[in-house]
């Protein structure tokens, strides 16, 4: 809500008053990419990423639980930790710098949003783990709301 608001705000305040700014306008921008690094996790959570195979929804539970594991060890954790590995450099050398805008009047913090690369993967191993645990439950014959 806060990201279409200070849209709104920017659009307002350029086409009726003249006045443009880049601050603003890159608040935006932070507000997007963080929206969907941050949001990785939950909607994983939340079952919502695309699913490629069609006989995945019509499966028996304990064959989900198969794909999931194959889909957490095979694709999800190995991706998580090559990118952990080859952003590190990366975020080191912004936070090095401090860096900021490109722009005079921009945010100077280009090095925190960079850093949450970390927090993306952080959250997709989290709830890679989750899934993990689920399934092992489910081919177990246990439910996972089962105590």
């Amino acid at each position: 809500m806060l990201m279409v608001l200070v849209q709104f705000t920017v659009v307002l305040l350029r086409y009726i008053f003249g006045y443009n700014s880049i601050f603003m306008q890159e608040s935006i921008f932070y507000m997007h990419a963080l929206l969907f690094i941050l949001g990785a996790g939950f909607t994983l959570y939340q079952d919502g990423h695309v699913r490629v195979d069609i006989f995945y929804q019509s499966a028996s539970e304990k064959y989900k639980a198969c794909v999931d594991l194959f889909g957490v060890f095979a694709l999800l954790l190995p991706f998580c930790i090559m990118l952990i590995v080859v952003t590190i450099p990366y975020v080191a050398q912004s936070w090095a710098v401090l860096e900021g805008s490109k722009e005079t009047s921009g945010i100077p913090a280009v090095y925190l949003l960079k850093s949450s690369i970390f927090a993306f993967c952080g959250f997709l191993i989290l709830q890679g783990i989750a899934i993990v645990a689920s399934s092992i439950l489910t081919l177990m014959g246990r439910s996972v709301h089962e105590r």
